[in-house]
């Protein structure tokens, strides 16, 4: 195994000084650029690494992101830290990554690993079993920069990037009702999590646009799985007036609905509706489709990694600026087969196509 090349053995090479080699790969202004330049050059030849660990406590700088995510086996997330990474290595920044299994106590560990790794910052998405966010309060103590992504808690005013929910969820049961379904239940996320709170507030408002008289007990409190899908199905048809559509708060759960429904010979879509929230990649895969609301992931990852450089920028430079930004982007629509009209009503699409006929 070949010795590791050190600052000492590029100094020997240029017959420089292991200092001015050292101020020289920093960049320091002491320096000329011609001797910059004549060490660079000579550090690439030796194919020399820095000790990052040593540079990042020389500078208080790791060049690091801490980025803690509920599950990575939810492609939403995937997508999210692929954003993340894009807008990280055009940065000169790397990313370390936690998943917390939508558990607090992985929440903190994550928060533990990454001060110890000295991360310049963090950003993270809120575990569903968490409740208590001391431990988030306690970043906010200790200055180190920090920005939610979708799941967040705007009572510790930390910055923010997050889908309009609301409006998301709006459209989503708007789509049912023009469809033709008339009694469409919702099954909701831990209403503790903002998104998911606007996410029943936006389903509500639909059906209160339109004149449909709420029924508590058409709303099934789910924990965003595939199981809490299944059932929600089992409560729905053990109700006198079973629902004929269901607005699911993620594509997991609706993903489940779907199992259910199935499992009862009940069609998807004609006697029965469903539309999800996240549209995951096995949405457009499965038969049928499911219609479900984008959450612009990539765009999310990008927005929230910028939101912390800034925060990171603020805070080097010593002023007493409090960064409070809050992004909202907008929701994307996709339909599919999951929604289509429901048997024997006519649609606004439908009568739209009618009237288009009769015009010929």
């Amino acid at each position: 195994m070949s010795q590791k090349i050190t600052i000492h053995d590029i100094a020997r090479e240029l017959n420089l000084t292991s200092g001015t080699v050292s101020r020289a790969l920093n960049d320091h202004p002491r320096i000329s650029e011609a001797t910059k330049l004549l060490v660079k050059e000579k550090a690439t030849a030796l194919k020399y690494q820095r000790n990052k660990i040593a540079s990042s406590l020389r500078s208080g700088k790791s060049h690091t992101i801490g980025v803690i995510i509920p599950s990575a086996q939810m492609n939403f997330f995937g997508s999210v830290v692929h954003g993340i990474e894009l807008m990280a290595s055009v940065n000169g920044y790397s990313i370390l990554l936690y998943q917390t299994e939508e558990t607090t106590l992985l929440e903190k560990r994550a928060i533990e690993t990454f001060l110890s790794a000295r991360v310049d910052g963090i950003l993270a998405s809120v575990a569903k079993e968490t409740v208590d966010f001391s431990h988030y309060q306690e970043l906010q103590k200790r200055h180190i920069p920090l920005v939610f992504f979708d799941r967040t808690n705007d009572e510790l005013d930390v910055p923010s990037v997050v889908i309009d929910d609301y409006k998301g969820a709006f459209q989503a049961t708007e789509h049912l009702i023009e469809k033709g379904y008339k009694r469409i239940a919702h099954v909701s996320g831990p209403q503790h999590i903002k998104g998911f709170q606007d996410r029943f507030r936006g389903y509500s408002d639909a059906l209160n646009k339109y004149k449909i008289k709420a029924d508590k007990k058409l709303i099934y409190q789910g924990d965003i799985s595939i199981e809490s899908g299944r059932d929600a199905v089992d409560y729905f048809f053990e109700l006198t007036n079973i629902p004929d559509a269901i607005f699911a708060v993620e594509d997991y759960t609706a993903l489940g609905v779907m199992k259910g429904l199935k499992e009862r010979k009940i069609r998807i879509p004609g006697e029965f509706g469903v539309i999800g929230f996240a549209n995951e990649n096995f949405g457009e895969h499965i038969s049928p489709s499911l219609s479900s609301v984008d959450q612009q992931t990539v765009q999310m990852g990008k927005e929230a990694l910028g939101l912390l450089i800034n925060l990171i920028a603020i805070k080097e430079t010593n002023t007493d600026i409090i960064l409070r930004n809050k992004i909202v982007l907008q929701p994307l629509m996709f339909f599919r087969q999951s929604s289509e009209g429901k048997t024997g009503v006519a649609t606004k699409e439908k009568s739209i196509l009618k009237k288009a006929v009769f015009s010929i």
